[in-house]
């Protein structure tokens, strides 16, 4: 195993469900102390790190309109979930002593600062932690295609997808025993599985900026691990 990162700028895509561990909602600040804890870490040892956070401990747009609420208006209310764990996870990395800034896809100010394309790579080449939070700005788009979206616009060398499994496979492993790990896989081939690493326009984006998605289990430990080691979860390139 090498000891040389793979990537010296990533994008860490974290889940608002991750956020919330067994309670299902909420936020647990057990969880948030230890993935703060290492993402503090890992920009300590020189890489720089930028982070989307999903909102659906919070709320989610879909499900929202699902109760017959209008679509934008629930990814508006779900995008304000992002940006409150955004700030829940400065916090927590103020407390680790990791210099974080908040920046947002719509104008909120004081709050958080409207996204600024330039000053967001000033702020990671200082080895600040930049959280995006509210999405790419707009309803109808998920914080999958925002993290897309944000690692191509801050020259990321790969989106770090955390998730509750230990990479991609072929099937649902919780449902399939038969169902195998791919150490690596084409974009190509997971639009053509339909498999549900990341939502179908963010795969896409991905794909055509050839931007690297590694999926591995966010577990204590393993977004530290996941840089150095390849055997660490499932690698989507080219």
């Amino acid at each position: 195993m090498s000891t040389t990162p793979r990537f010296s700028r990533v994008l860490l895509k974290l889940s608002g469900e991750a956020l919330a561990g067994a309670k299902g909602h909420g936020i647990d600040s057990t969880i948030l102390s230890t993935m703060a804890r290492e993402i503090a870490s890992v920009v300590r040892s020189g890489i720089q790190v930028a982070v989307v956070i999903g909102g659906g401990n919070l709320i989610r747009g879909v499900q929202a309109s699902a109760g017959g609420m209008n679509r934008a208006a629930g990814d508006s209310m779900g995008m304000l979930g992002t940006v409150m764990n955004c700030i829940a996870m400065q916090d927590a990395l103020d407390k680790e002593n990791c210099p974080s800034v908040v920046m947002t896809g719509v104008r909120m100010e004081p709050i958080a600062e409207f996204f600024d394309r330039r000053k967001a790579l000033s702020l990671l080449s200082s080895g600040s932690v930049v959280l995006f939070g509210a999405g790419t700005g707009n309803p109808f788009f998920t914080t999958d295609t925002a993290a897309a979206l944000r690692a191509i616009e801050t020259e990321c060398q790969a989106i770090m997808k955390a998730t509750k499994v230990d990479g991609i496979y072929t099937a649902d492993p919780k449902k399939d025993s038969t169902a195998t790990r791919f150490t690596t896989i084409s974009y190509k081939e997971i639009l053509q599985r339909g498999l549900a690493v990341m939502d179908t326009a963010a795969t896409a984006l991905c794909q055509e900026h050839a931007m690297p998605i590694l999926v591995f289990e966010m577990i204590e430990g393993n977004l530290t691990r996941s840089l150095t080691d390849t055997s660490v979860g499932t690698l989507v390139t080219c």
